[in-house]
């Protein structure tokens, strides 16, 4: 594909300005041209940028990861791949056997494997313990090249189908007092972790109205608006800059106060963010579990 450094701004999460000085400081990208002269990128520049950003985030400075070849650079990111895996030798199979059929668009392997381990361990530890890292693993994997745009699309797809399948197998209650609305924000995608949530609330008993991926806060607001609701549940999976971040937490914060808003996101998306009063912060799945049913933990 090809992006303008624009595009590169909204999927790194840093600035094109930024971006322009670690070019010119420490040769970060070397930007195609246009015949206008215009700098556009591809995705062999996008999966650098993503790289250097993972591996600043675990404490290298950007002069010293610039200046690594390619080759270095993905020995970092095997690095953090082997730290995904999983000391349950049953489960690490698992999730090693559904990278090898997704790699391979082997469909029917791929669903019966994950049929099986929904069968054995339920959609929640499945989830918590192979779903998950599955996913953190792929994401890893296509920022070194190890597998494409379409594999990952292509496994990501039967996950979400399976996810749905088993929510509408939850019994449908119009009993609960307490009604939920979920949605993910807009240029927000990854709708996996959400649907669980989705899931989990409605196996928990909980009423909920789901908007999906992409949603617009004027969108919410008609929903708030001619419903009544108890609570805000959304994601955040983008990495974004802390200022544009706590912008969008106070316009919902001062839009939604007479409502408790969770958000779901990794801890480094919310380093040195603060939170509105209304607004709770839920940073791995078991307290995600825990919020929606204190009673119980994953497992």
């Amino acid at each position: 594909m090809r992006y303008s450094i624009s595009d590169l701004e909204q999927l790194s999460g840093v600035h094109a300005h930024t971006i322009r000085m670690w070019e010119q400081r420490y040769n970060a990208l070397d930007p195609h041209r246009s015949a206008g002269n215009t700098r556009f990128y591809d995705d062999e520049h996008l999966k650098r940028l993503l790289n250097i950003v993972s591996i600043n985030k675990k404490g290298l400075k950007i002069s010293k990861i610039c200046a690594l070849s390619n080759q270095e650079i993905k020995d970092l990111i095997d690095e953090q791949i082997l730290s995904t895996k999983n000391s349950e030798k049953e489960l690490e199979f698992y999730i090693s056997q559904l990278i090898n059929a997704g790699l391979n668009y082997d469909e029917k392997e791929f669903s019966l494997l994950l049929d099986e381990c929904i069968s054995l361990h339920g959609l929640s530890k499945t989830y918590v313990e192979i779903i998950y890292p599955l996913l953190v693993r792929l994401g890893l994997m296509w920022q070194k090249d190890s597998i494409c745009t379409a594999q990952e699309h292509f496994l990501t797809h039967i996950i979400r189908q399976k996810i749905f399948l088993a929510i509408d197998e939850v019994e449908f209650t119009d009993q609960s007092t307490e009604k939920w609305l979920l949605f993910l924000p807009e240029n927000e995608t990854h709708e996996i972790g959400i649907l669980f949530a989705n899931y989990l609330l409605r196996k928990a008993g909980k009423r909920v109205i789901y908007l999906g991926a992409n949603v617009p806060s004027s969108a919410v607001n008609d929903v708030v608006k001619s419903t009544k609701i108890n609570c805000l549940l959304l994601f955040m999976v983008q990495t974004k800059l802390d200022e544009h971040l706590q912008t969008y937490l106070m316009q919902i914060s001062n839009q939604f106060s007479h409502l408790t808003i969770y958000i779901a996101g990794s801890s480094a998306l919310f380093k040195g963010v603060e939170l509105p009063k209304n607004i709770i912060h839920i940073a791995t799945i078991n307290q995600l579990e825990s919020m929606i049913n204190p009673r119980t933990n994953v497992h």
